[in-house]
């Protein structure tokens, strides 16, 4: 699985290989990694190097706390890059928005009705896909239009589901 981790405005690539080997930014590490206990506590053995780091959820990311240093780290796998960068390159804040699927899926859930005003980053369709449920947001504040598929239906990439005007 690749992953794309952001730590201080710097983004580096992780490809997880199996338990114990990973490739980040293109170079191999070998890795051992281990929970201590029940506290938020990790021991490392990176090619050889042990650390240890404290790591904590937040609302968008985990802070981590590593040789006295305190950092705030984002973590997104390829498929959450890819809805991103899909719903990024969609968007036009000026005229017709077509929310379009980024992967193939199935509906769960459509919280939004024709007609509804909506406003930027409001969910318009929950689309599941590979075991995971994707909020699929608005570009731009708007009136739903149109809404072109149903709780239940699949879907293919790049089918439009909601116009939004």
């Amino acid at each position: 699985m690749k992953y794309a981790t952001t730590i201080g405005g710097r983004t580096f690539r992780v490809e997880v290989l199996d338990d114990h080997h990973i490739i980040l930014d293109g170079e191999p590490y070998e890795v051992d990694f281990t929970a201590i206990g029940s506290q938020p506590v990790y021991s490392m053995l990176i090619n050889g190097q042990s650390l240890e780091a404290h790591a904590a959820p937040l609302e968008e990311g985990w802070q981590i706390l590593l040789h006295g240093r305190m950092f705030e780290a984002r973590v997104e796998d390829e498929q959450a890059i890819r809805v991103r960068a899909l719903a990024h390159t969609a968007a036009d804040t000026t005229g017709e928005y077509q929310l379009r699927a980024p992967m193939p899926g199935l509906v769960v859930g459509i919280p939004v009705s024709a007609g509804s005003s909506v406003a930027k980053g409001e969910t318009l369709v929950i689309l599941e896909s590979m075991k995971m449920q994707n909020e699929l947001r608005s570009q731009k504040d708007g009136v739903v239009l149109e809404i072109r598929i149903q709780p239940g239906q699949s879907v293919e990439q790049n089918q439009v589901l909601v116009i939004v005007g």
